[in-house]
């Protein structure tokens, strides 16, 4: 059965993380989507290469797509984008506001070839303001949008990137694709394309919901002090780690945490995640705890509580090193709370979990060999998506692309030879 997106043409314009992983994830639904990279390659195919030019993390975020190679400073290269556009639906970017035009692959210039196109372009900080101009990528917008100051991982004295995922770039290469597809279904109501617009900055805020909300009744005062008080500090020269301790009181937290955290276990590390009264009450029966916060009338900023929260937690973590993980999460799945062990990802592509959900595929990539990856996020009943391919090689594809396009093999090696194509 073909995806939900047969029939859709993609041209992909970006490169590292966000615009690649979005163009990924639409090729996954049917589209067939054209790679556009210079003919040296896009930086990250020189990311842990395993050979010349086929890096794991370009192998990671390309899957699907046809690479087609072109010098986009040279007016041969975009007469062959000209001539595509003509029948495509998405067109990708993710480079400053000011690169498309000098490439002539802007909105204006492209739409007005192909009215009905979906033109999605992303940037660091958006296309107003003081910075739009602004290079920016994953670790500057964790910095900037205060994702990196709420992970709460300082060494030295400086907080540390969130480093698991380039968080910023993932979560806007979600919002991408959910933008394109949402533009392709208007496009199906009105006959027009439009132009949608992704930011690392939007998303970074977006992800981290309570932490940016301002509820005026309780929040405005403490805010403006928290901001008065860190800028004199600041001007004073303070210390992140005065700053931050500034944040941490801002911050409030109720005491004795021993619900929503991991352990250590006789064997391992165990996660359990209780965020509401019932479950806490469950894990604290099952792991045979007194909790005096279950009392009617506790009131949780007292003395008491302090000093009762400050007993509870050794006792908790010195019970949870008595069994090992299997042991908790067998106690714990049978008293219905929510738990389970802290592995690692490389663990997870033999996890019986992952393998019934269908999570891994095996493709052929025609450089490396076999390659075993996350597979489609999504399963659909009617439009199944598919992994359909490895990441392309560089030029992979050029001769089908531009064959299509009517050029003749001895027209595509002048154009190779002059350094438009490879």
């Amino acid at each position: 059965m073909p995806g939900p997106l047969e029939g859709i043409r993609v041209l992909d314009f970006t490169e590292i993380i966000a615009g690649p992983m979005a163009a990924m994830l639409l090729a996954d639904m049917g589209a067939d989507v054209i790679k556009v990279e210079p003919p040296w390659g896009e930086p990250w195919r020189l990311q842990s290469q395993v050979v010349p030019l086929e890096g794991k993390t370009y192998i990671s975020l390309n899957r699907g797509k046809k690479s087609l190679p072109l010098d986009l400073t040279k007016p041969e290269a975009r007469e062959i984008v000209y001539k595509l556009i003509k029948n495509t639906d998405v067109v990708i970017v993710n480079y400053r506001p000011d690169v498309p035009y000098n490439l002539g692959i802007d909105y204006e210039t492209l739409s007005s070839i192909n009215p009905r196109l979906v033109y999605v372009e992303n940037t660091a900080y958006g296309r107003r303001g003081p910075h739009s101009q602004r290079p920016g990528y994953d670790i500057i917008i964790q910095a900037l949008s205060g994702l990196m100051t709420g992970d709460g991982k300082i060494l030295n004295g400086v907080p540390q990137q969130i480093s698991a995922t380039a968080v910023a770039d993932t979560s806007t290469g979600l919002a991408i694709a959910w933008g394109a597809s949402a533009a392709l279904f208007a496009r199906e109501r009105t006959g027009k394309g439009q132009k949608v617009e992704a930011t690392l900055l939007a998303t970074a805020l977006a992800v981290q919901t309570m932490r940016f909300l301002q509820v005026d009744m309780v929040d405005k005062e403490p805010r403006e002090q928290f901001i008065e008080e860190i800028n004199a500090l600041r001007i004073a020269g303070a210390s992140y780690d005065d700053m931050y301790g500034r944040y941490e009181a801002l911050r409030l937290r109720l005491p004795g945490n021993i619900y929503y955290r991991t352990y250590k276990t006789k064997d391992g590390v165990l996660a359990t995640a209780c965020l509401s009264e019932p479950l806490r009450k469950k894990m604290a029966d099952a792991l045979g705890l007194y909790d005096m916060r279950f009392e009617v009338g506790y009131d949780p900023y007292s003395d008491q509580a302090q000093q009762f929260a400050d007993e509870l937690l050794p006792k908790a973590e010195a019970l949870l090193l008595t069994k090992t993980t299997e042991n908790w999460i067998q106690i714990l799945d049978s008293a219905g709370v929510p738990c389970g062990p802290v592995l690692f990802t490389e663990e997870l592509l033999e996890h019986e979990q992952v393998i019934a959900n269908d999570l891994v595929v095996e493709l052929e990539h025609s450089k490396v060999g076999n390659v075993r990856m996350v597979g489609p996020i999504l399963q659909m009943t009617d439009t199944p998506l598919e992994a359909k391919s490895a990441a392309p090689a560089l030029g992979e594809n050029t001769d089908e692309v531009l064959g299509s396009l009517g050029y003749s093999l001895d027209e595509i090696q002048r154009l190779r030879d002059d350094g438009v194509t490879r």
